[in-house]
Order: structure tokens, then sequence, then C-alpha cells
């Protein structure tokens, strides 16, 4: 099997954009209920991802499904007020993606952000290593060591990160990335439900047999 992109850009991702949005403003955002240690407040229910996965699949030929235990289909608001409790991290699962809501006029604004890419300055690591190998050629013992001493240890330190890249926010684009590469979103933008930064998550795991066609 190929290796999966890095990361993929893709726009006018959903034929109704619009549909979806309405949707995921109608899920409900519980503030008490949320338990991210991410900025803003994830929906209460997920959107449906089925034909979302069939889709995706077809595009990386790979098939996949939503990851279990994760925010799989959910959506965050995120707005300009909002902290969190982590910063650069990594995803528990195969691949990764983020559906971008929010509206095009507000996507457009000078401040609006999308998703972050990072290197930690010290280790020179712009991702998890994908072997046991690669992880004590960087000088760890292991993966787990990485996320401990890296991610873990400095994910709320910006000054130990240096941005390598900022995907910029436009309505109805999808990015499908690498879970292990160190990343976070950008800051959020707007004042409510209307004006924030609007995503779906996107966490997957692999399925069964690509679909026929």
């Amino acid at each position: 099997m190929a290796m999966l992109p890095t990361l993929s850009i893709i726009d006018d991702f959903l034929a109704d954009p619009h549909a979806v949005r309405r949707a995921a403003l109608g899920l409900g955002y519980d503030a008490e209920a949320n338990q991210s240690n991410f900025p803003g407040r994830n929906s209460t229910k997920a959107l449906p991802t089925k034909t979302l996965e069939q889709a995706v699949s077809s595009q990386i030929g790979v098939s996949v499904a939503g990851a279990p235990n994760t925010s799989h289909g959910r959506c965050r608001i995120t707005l300009k007020s909002d902290k969190g409790h982590s910063g650069v991290h990594v995803d528990p699962a195969f691949y990764s993606g983020i559906l971008y809501l929010s509206k095009p006029e507000d996507c457009a604004k000078p401040n609006a952000g999308g998703t972050d890419f990072f290197r930690h300055k010290r280790t020179g690591l712009d991702r998890i290593p994908p072997t046991l190998e690669a992880a004590r050629e960087a000088g760890f013992t292991d993966i787990n060591a990485v996320l401990g001493e890296v991610v873990n240890k400095d994910t709320t330190h910006p000054a130990k990160w240096q941005r390598t890249m900022r995907v910029p926010i436009r309505f109805n684009r999808l990015i499908l990335f690498s879970p292990w590469l160190f990343h976070t979103a950008a800051p959020g933008f707007g004042t409510d439900l209307e004006s924030g930064r609007l995503a779906m998550l996107l966490f997957f795991d692999r399925a069964g047999t690509l679909p026929s066609a």
C-alpha cells in the first residue's frame, strides 16, 4: 500500500456545504459538558459521516471509518475569547481531517486562522517518528518517550515550537493529514456561533475493503 499523503487540501469538498453548516449550527454546544483541552466547545452530538468517509476513502485509496473513542464527526466552535489547556498536539487516529464550515466572509477576515503545523525547536522534529528505529535515531528510547518528553511536556509552551506552516481557513475546505504531525488549531475568531471558527473534526481508523465503484 502506498504511503498516505502527509497533508492534502481539498477545496469545495461538499456538494451542499451550506446545508451541512446549518446542521452543524443546530447540534448544540454545551460549555459545561465540554471536556476538551482545546479552545472552544465541541458539539454535544456528531454529524452523519458515512458519505464523507466513503469520499475520503476514495480520495486516499484506503478504506476508513470513524476512529472509536474520538470526537469524530463532532463540530467545534472557537471564538476569539476562548482559551484552552493544551496547545501543540498529535491525534489518536490512523488519519486526521478538518472540514472548515465558517462563513466565507468570516474566513476572509485578516485574523481568521485555519490549522498550524510546527517543528519542535530542541529536537528538530516536526512529527512523531513513524518507527521505533526512527525514534531511537532521534535520541529517544521509543515513541512513547517522544510523546512524553516533547508533546506532553511542551504542548503549552509556544517558545518551544517554530510554526512551519499555516493552512488558511476556507469555507468548505477539507484538510487531511498525518495525525502524528505536530499541529494545533489557529486562534479562534468571532463573538458568537454564527461568526466563530466552526470546524468538523475527523479522526479516521482503517476500515474494511474499499466500496465498489
